[in-house]
């Protein structure tokens, strides 16, 4: 028995022994590296360095759902509204001889119904639904498409008019807040202090008017030039802003199709100034922000745009001849807010919104010797709650009114004909709820 087991455990160890040796004449083949993602902290949280380059990339977005009620004037108008919205974004850096390098791209695709199509102050709210109550928009839009390169920047942004471009409150109050293709300049001085100059295209921001409402079409001949002077420390921030460019009109609207209209020179401006006051004595992330703005002929820099009206009024325009450009005489108007945050807890914020804004118009209500002139109060509040980190769920509440020069048709006259109104009031309510990544 012995011999037996002497026997087996011999082969045993001879195989083994010859197997290691023809093992050993193999080549041998090393596992490929593997290279795994690293955090990049050079530019902030969130980004993370691309495999085998020096360049930080962001991947981020947001879902938003909001349900809009207000009051109806008639049986065709729309009570509410709802708006669903995703937005996906791209941010990449790396350092350079010359700066940081920067591009970022952003998409944003909304679908709305009943009232966000036609409501609010940027534009007719008249609440209209469509043939056999069909009442949907759906839009993608490219907000974002930059490249910054230290103190350079081409391509789509946010215009270097702005300050306050509606940070805080879910409805928008009229300001410069506007996307443009542009091209800037940005000179830093130190202590938070810069200077901007901008060559910027207004015409990427939507119509400049309809031929329709404007009697003509504008033909430009140079981009806006845009000025900022602003200021960053720690109490808050300070900016001061100006804008020209041509304004140019046909006084003839077929004029670019048979060549019989005179062309109108004329050249649109703006000025701003706003402030915002870090609020820390009362809570963590509390801030005020103070703006006015003063347009002539160029009325998108302070938020109008071919319609005024918030509930009653039918889609009506604020100018026959047109509201950015005019036609013999420009258009003015004036814009002023206060917009405030106040955080009740870490997890629980309100924000607060008055804004006034009033234009004189150079084109004349059909059938009157006056002006349509009108005049707009604006004033909203919120709560919201976040539960967690990037989630709001919040509810707000938004009073608006609208005086017109002289009496308009009322978005009531489907049902009794003839009847006007000097003045347009609103009251509605939105729900929110956002995700933010």
């Amino acid at each position: 028995m012995k011999l037996v087991k002497s026997l087996l455990l011999g082969s045993a160890a001879g195989i083994a022994a010859v197997a290691g040796a023809q093992a050993a004449d193999l080549p041998s083949r090393k596992a490929a590296p593997v290279e795994y993602v690293r955090v990049c902290s050079a530019f902030g949280a969130n980004f993370f360095y691309l495999p085998g380059t020096d360049t930080c990339l962001r991947i981020g977005g947001r879902v938003r759902a909001e349900y809009s009620f207000g009051e109806r004037w008639s049986a065709g108008q729309d009570a509410f509204g709802t708006r669903a919205r995703g937005r996906i974004f791209l941010d990449a850096r790396n350092q350079t001889a010359y700066g940081t390098l920067r591009t970022f791209i952003r998409y944003d695709l909304t679908t709305t119904t009943g009232v966000y199509r036609y409501g609010g102050t940027n534009s007719a709210a008249n609440r209209f639904s469509g043939l056999n109550g069909v009442n949907q928009d759906d839009s993608i839009g490219l907000t974002d498409a930059v490249i910054q390169l230290g103190p350079l920047t081409a391509g789509r942004t946010a215009s270097m008019f702005q300050f306050y471009a509606n940070d805080y409150t879910f409805h928008g109050a009229r300001t410069s807040d506007r996307q443009v293709n542009l091209l800037a300049y940005t000179a830093s001085f130190g202590g938070g202090f810069t200077a901007t100059l901008s060559l910027e295209d207004p015409r990427t921001t939507g119509r400049l008017g309809t031929a329709a409402f404007t009697g003509g079409y504008a033909g430009m001949t140079y981009p806006d030039v845009v000025g900022q002077i602003r200021v960053d420390q720690g109490w808050g921030s300070a900016s001061l802003s100006g804008a020209f460019g041509d304004r140019s009109t046909y006084s003839n609207p077929y004029a670019p199709t048979f060549g019989t209209g005179a062309k109108q020179d004329e050249m649109g401006w703006a000025v701003q100034a706003g402030v915002k006051i870090n609020l820390p004595m009362l809570a963590a992330g509390d801030a005020l922000f103070v703006q006015a703005a003063y347009a002539d002929g160029a009325l998108e820099y302070i938020g109008w745009g071919s319609n005024a009206g918030h509930g009653r009024v039918a889609a009506y325009p604020v100018g026959n001849y047109g509201v950015e450009f005019g036609r013999l005489k420009s258009n003015t108007g004036y814009t002023i807010l206060a917009a405030m945050r106040h955080y009740w807890t870490p997890a629980i914020r309100s924000d607060f919104l008055v804004s006034y804004s009033a234009l004189q118009t150079a084109g004349f209500i059909p059938g009157s010797t006056k002006s349509y002139d009108p005049k707009e109060l604006v004033a909203s509040a919120n709560l919201v709650w976040s539960p967690v980190s990037g989630l709001d769920i919040g509810v707000e509440v938004l009073y608006a009114r609208t005086e017109f020069g002289g009496r308009i048709p009322d978005a009531k006259a489907f049902a009794i004909n003839g009847k006007t109104i000097k003045s347009d009031d609103s009251w509605s309510g939105r729900l929110r709820i956002q995700r933010d990544f």
